[in-house]
């Protein structure tokens, strides 16, 4: 695996979400400037383009909420292959598409860390914990499902491609949640995740909640992916999102998560999920999601551009 090396994944799915627009996520990344910010941190760049649009593919449960049940299945199977050699390969960046993406970028990633006998760590930056199984969703919007697939929440086979390595609970650290369903939050206690809304980030601080964590990670010499969704944002600078929750993460907050995950240096992949760009203004909020996956990859605060928007 190359460290210096970045691999850029397009997974256009916007089937789990409950409005159309996330399917445009991965070209507004790449034209607000993904590539050549990282290539100006000295990484090389391999762009492996859009995994394709599965076919539709039929599926019944008895949750009759549940939609496009059988092309996320697909989506979920795709994400998971590319996840799996991406990994192999240099650093993925997974540029979405809604969130279910992350059900198959996990998945494939677990695999991966299996295979070097490494513990995988997962950090979950977003506003909903998406914690449900297929029989909870109420919404039956397939992005609300992931999480709770990956860590091993029954139900989800046959439905769901055949998880083999699934994440501990305890080894997930979600930061940022304020929409918490009451069976995710039933599911979330009992399972031991270790759970961080904004309150605590209020009384605690972002540095020291996830400071704590990164030590776990280095603990255990363990694998860490991070899934940054759109709506860990606050709305008022990241507007380009179907599922706004007010009182999210500030423009330094959100800085300095990515400025301390870099100097951990224990970060191995990346999802970007949930953009809309039909929700956007003037590119803003893919402008700032770039920005802060540079922070991450290394960009220093005094080489932060100036913008006018």
């Amino acid at each position: 695996m190359d460290r210096k090396k970045c691999i850029l994944v397009g997974v256009p799915v916007q089937d789990g979400a409950g409005r159309p627009g996330c399917e445009m996520g991965p070209s507004a990344y790449r034209t607000a400037g993904l590539p050549a910010a990282l290539a100006e941190l000295g990484f090389a760049v391999e762009d492996r383009g859009d995994l394709p649009r599965p076919s539709e593919a039929r599926a019944r449960h008895s949750n009759m909420a549940l939609k496009q049940l059988g092309r996320v299945r697909a989506w979920t199977q795709q994400a998971e292959a590319a996840a799996f050699d991406a990994a192999g390969d240099g650093f993925p960046i997974f540029l979405g598409g809604d969130h279910s993406l992350s059900a198959g970028t996990i998945a494939g990633l677990s695999r991966r860390a299996a295979r070097e006998e490494k513990p995988l760590f997962v950090l979950w930056l977003d506003a909903h914990p998406d914690y449900h199984t297929l029989e909870t969703t109420t919404s039956g919007n397939l992005h609300g499902v992931p999480m709770g697939y990956v860590t091993g929440l029954p139900g989800f086979e046959p439905h769901f491609p055949p998880l083999a390595h699934p994440v501990p609970p305890g080894r997930v650290c979600m930061i940022g949640l304020r929409s918490v369903d009451a069976a995710e939050r039933a599911a979330l206690t009992e399972a031991g995740v270790d759970v961080n809304d904004m309150r605590a980030l209020d009384e605690r601080g972002l540095a020291t909640i996830l400071s704590a964590f990164l030590q776990r990670v280095a603990a255990e010499d363990g694998l860490l992916h991070v899934s940054l969704d759109v709506d860990f944002l606050d709305p008022g600078i990241a507007p380009a999102v179907g599922t706004t929750v007010p009182g999210g993460a500030t423009f330094r907050e959100a800085h300095l998560a990515m400025e301390l995950l870099h100097d951990s240096g224990l970060v191995r992949s990346l999802d970007l999920v949930e953009l809309n760009p039909f929700l956007d203004e003037r590119g803003r909020t893919a402008l700032l999601m770039v920005d802060l996956a540079a922070s991450l990859m290394g960009r220093r605060i005094f080489d932060r551009p100036t913008r006018s928007f």
